[in-house]
């Protein structure tokens, strides 16, 4: 079956309202199907390499600003790759079970959508542009698309590191756009299309 990807060029027609609203629906689907109430974010990624870089990137800007509406694992200064992730997954599973995972990655793409987020409902498989066979994880991803076509491996040493900053940068201005205090409001995500939005706490 088919899922539905939301594409955002990343740069200065980014909206994070347009983001965060997204962002708020797919989370509110999640909970209701799943019974899940919090939030912890999965930032993938190691920031020994530019181009796989995002995740730690937005981990580490995340957890410079949240509040107690979510949770944040793989930043910077600890950052979740392919050697630690099932042990991570291990631990968020036994503690955090009650919790929507977003998963958050630099991927490969088409030519075209080099410099957007995609953000959408299932699971991600990091690791797959350089042929890991990690686990599938996350209810929600969110990804930076930081090249195409080839093998990942080179282009994560050819990066810009502009590229990754300004796609964390718009990531963490959509996730802004939602927090716990937010009064409930109509916020559009399509043409015609509206929700109600709110974290529900």
């Amino acid at each position: 079956m088919n899922r539905q990807i939301y594409y955002h060029k990343a740069g200065k027609w980014f909206s994070p309202e347009l983001f965060g609203g997204q962002f708020k629906k797919l989370v509110a689907e999640v909970r209701k199907s799943t019974k899940k109430e919090g939030i912890l974010f999965l930032c993938i990624g190691s920031d020994r390499s530019t181009g796989d870089s995002l995740g730690p990137l937005v981990g580490y800007k995340l957890q410079r600003t949240k509040g107690e509406e979510y949770r944040v694992f793989g930043t910077l200064m600890q950052p979740i790759h392919a050697v630690n992730l099932n042990e991570t997954m291990e631990m968020i599973g036994q503690y955090y079970r009650d919790c929507v995972i977003v998963a958050v990655d630099a991927s490969v793409g088409r030519y075209e959508h080099v410099g957007y987020i995609t953000l959408g409902r299932g699971a991600i498989r990091p690791g797959l542009g350089v042929s890991k066979n990690l686990m599938s994880v996350g209810d929600i991803f969110i990804t930076g698309i930081v090249g195409y076509g080839g093998s990942f491996e080179p282009l994560l040493q050819n990066t810009r590191l502009s590229v990754v900053m300004e796609l964390a940068d718009c990531i963490c201005a959509g996730i802004g756009c939602v927090k716990a205090s937010d009064t409930e409001r109509d916020v559009e995500y399509g043409d015609t299309q509206k929700y109600q939005a709110d974290w529900g706490y």
